[in-house]
């Protein structure tokens, strides 16, 4: 085994070399952390690398090998890290699925490679699996289940708990001389981590297979930049679908030695990052934008004594960092303020959140709301933006601590280069940049021409090297007028505001642009309870005029920041949110234009034909996967 670990600071490092470096040299200590029934459960770095050893040489004793997948279906749980670990080890593909995939979405999934196996959460998702099966999906013939709860009466060919898989790998451990570190060096750094997908906003998902040399360069630029340190603490909550959090929860934690602390459910994430107070958190601007409206929330119901307390000490440090973000200094008691404001204010409010700990906070995926942004700063979290593509396993550019600014993402991480096309799009160029779309050619060949990732992106590089992101190169539109556009970045400008949670931008080849937006039901339900305004559904509540007034003033403040050709001139508030199950956005939130412009087609033409209100039929799904409809006459409302 210790000949696994050689030459582990080069591109010759895998994942089975990593674990066994690990297991050998820092056996005893926390390499993950599970909450179960209220108790946190601790494993060594010994104890899982026996575990996942035990688990391929199940998977590979059931026909998991090489060209083969296995589905990853459910909410992060200990096991089914495992499990992707064990699949990488014997050089097939692991396959995570985000726990509310639909049936079609896995049987696209079905139709791109031959999927033998399941490692599934529970109940739910096994019976998923079932339904699956029983429409005539082919594949999938052995299932393994973490949570018993339910399955005990199943009597289904090729079901087993993962308590069975770990019997029957050890057994193969134990009679087969050799196996164990066979397992171990078996894959080479060519050989794959993770089969993901992207987003598929423009159609179906495109595979997108991550070598183990890929997701490892990643990580080793991640550090490099300075994005995270040896032994941190992460909280693994995100979806295991998303290149993000197999970068940092598989890929970084096997290399930097993370503990992985694993919530009880999505449920009690808030509850579970309070008891772990992690060193490290990546978020998407949405889960940040949500705890600053639960702390907002919860100084408004406090005493009067409280709120002019948190404000004095607030508000200062607010206009103390937006004056060193724009370059400028403080006064000499500003020390002192910050001192008290820490231990009265600051210092609470992170405990309460369980951000105490953190040294590297991060967030990407999207803009993030400039007044969110330097809210966290001024209370003392040095929160910083990164920017990255699951085709270059997610880490392209990051803030350096002490060249944070507003309108960039930072500067591109050592290991990557980066460079600007004619035509504004970003290209990429690093060992952390995949091979290529599974199983199509010419996307491949469109995506990786001239040796560089085409990102998609339009952006710029600054003069001292600080990376500008725009939005999609595929959405630049121009109005009637010929003005240049892209519709994202003027949908991110919106969502800034807390009581919006999605927008869509309308105009190209029109004279001027307009905007339906979906209302945050949580931010403006509790301002409506505050304010007394009665409503009794999100429909009812979306077409308030008092709830109008607030998205003026979201809409108010983007104009202030474009130029008056792009300036939106009228809006429409849906009666429904954009919903993945409805195919309206992905699974992490991205518009599918296309569909949303189909959709509401009847929606878009009154917003330019003068018309004061139009009549919509809304598809909404329900959690049981009934379809129904919401019908309702919108205001058509000038900004």
């Amino acid at each position: 085994m210790t000949d696994l670990g050689k030459n582990l600071s080069s591109g010759g490092a895998t994942i089975g070399a990593l674990l066994a470096q690990n297991a050998s040299r820092y056996g005893k200590d926390i390499a993950l952390r599970e909450k179960e029934r209220g108790i946190w459960k601790e494993t060594t770095w010994a104890e899982y690398a026996q575990e996942v050893l035990a688990c391929a040489a199940g998977l590979e004793r059931i026909g998991v090998k090489p060209g083969k997948a296995v589905l990853i279906l459910g909410d992060n749980r200990a096991r089914l890290y495992a499990g992707m670990l064990a699949v990488s080890l014997l050089g097939a593909y692991a396959m995570p699925a985000y726990p509310g995939a639909t049936l079609d979405e896995l049987r696209h999934f079905l139709g791109e490679v031959e999927i033998v196996g399941a490692i599934a959460e529970d109940q739910e998702q096994v019976d998923k699996i079932l339904e699956l099966k029983a429409a005539g999906a082919k594949g999938i013939d052995h299932i393994i289940y973490d949570e018993e709860r339910g399955l005990g009466f199943y009597e289904v060919e090729g079901l087993m708990s993962w308590v069975h898989l770990i019997e029957v790998g050890q057994h193969e451990l134990n009679e087969t001389p050799g196996l164990r570190e066979n397992l171990l060096a078996r894959a080479k750094p060519e050989d794959p981590a993770i089969f993901l997908h992207s987003s598929g906003t423009t159609g179906a998902p495109k595979g997108i297979v991550l070598s183990q040399k890929n997701v490892l360069a990643a990580a080793r630029n991640g550090h490099a930049a300075g994005a995270f340190d040896e032994n941190e603490e992460i909280l693994a909550y995100l979806p295991m679908a998303w290149v993000g959090d197999f970068a940092i929860t598989v890929a970084a934690a096997l290399l930097y030695r993370f503990t992985v602390n694993v919530p009880e459910r999505q449920e009690t994430v808030g509850r579970d990052m309070r008891e772990i107070a992690p060193t490290f958190y990546l978020a998407a601007p949405r889960s940040w934008d949500q705890m600053l409206t639960t702390i907002q929330v919860g100084i408004e119901n406090s005493t009067r004594f409280k709120k002019r307390l948190y404000h004095f000490f607030m508000d200062r440090a607010i206009a103390a960092e937006t004056r060193k973000l724009n370059g400028k200094s403080g006064g000499a008691l500003e020390p002192l303020g910050r001192l008290l404001g820490e231990a009265i204010v600051f210092g609470p409010i992170k405990d309460q959140f369980g951000m105490s700990r953190l040294k590297n906070a991060f967030t990407g995926g999207e803009a993030i709301g400039e007044d969110t942004f330097v809210f966290y700063r001024a209370l003392g979290i040095k929160l910083r933006q990164l920017y990255g593509q699951t085709e270059n396993s997610a880490i392209n550019a990051i803030q350096a601590p002490g060249e944070v600014r507003l309108h960039t993402v930072g500067k591109p991480a050592p290991g990557v280069e980066v460079t600007i096309a004619e035509d504004g799009e970003i290209l990429v160029r690093s060992d952390s940049v995949f091979e290529g779309y599974f199983n199509k050619p010419e996307a491949t060949a469109e995506a990786l021409e001239g040796g560089w990732l085409h990102t998609g992106d339009a952006g710029y590089l600054e003069e001292d090297g600080h990376l500008v992101v725009l939005g999609r190169v595929s959405e630049v539109m121009h109005t009637a007028g010929g003005e240049r556009y892209v519709p994202n970045y003027i949908e991110n400008r919106l969502k800034f505001s807390p009581y919006i949670k999605d927008a869509a931008v309308v105009g190209a080849g029109l004279d001027e642009l307009t905007a339906m937006v979906c209302v945050d039901f949580e931010a403006v339900g509790h301002w409506a309870e505050v304010n007394g305004v009665p409503y009794v559904s999100y429909a009812d509540l979306s077409q308030r005029e008092e709830v109008a007034t607030l998205l003026r003033e979201a809409f108010r403040r983007v104009n202030k920041a474009v130029t008056e050709p792009l300036r939106l001139q009228r809006f429409v508030s849906l009666p429904k949110e954009f919903d993945p199950d409805d195919g309206e956005i992905t699974r992490t939130r991205k518009l599918r234009r296309k569909v949303v412009q189909e959709r509401y087609s009847d929606v878009i033409a009154a917003l330019y034909d003068g018309s004061k209100e139009v009549h919509v039929s809304a598809q909404v799904t329900y959690e049981t996967g009934e379809v129904g409809r919401v019908e309702r006459s919108l205001p058509i409302r000038e900004v």
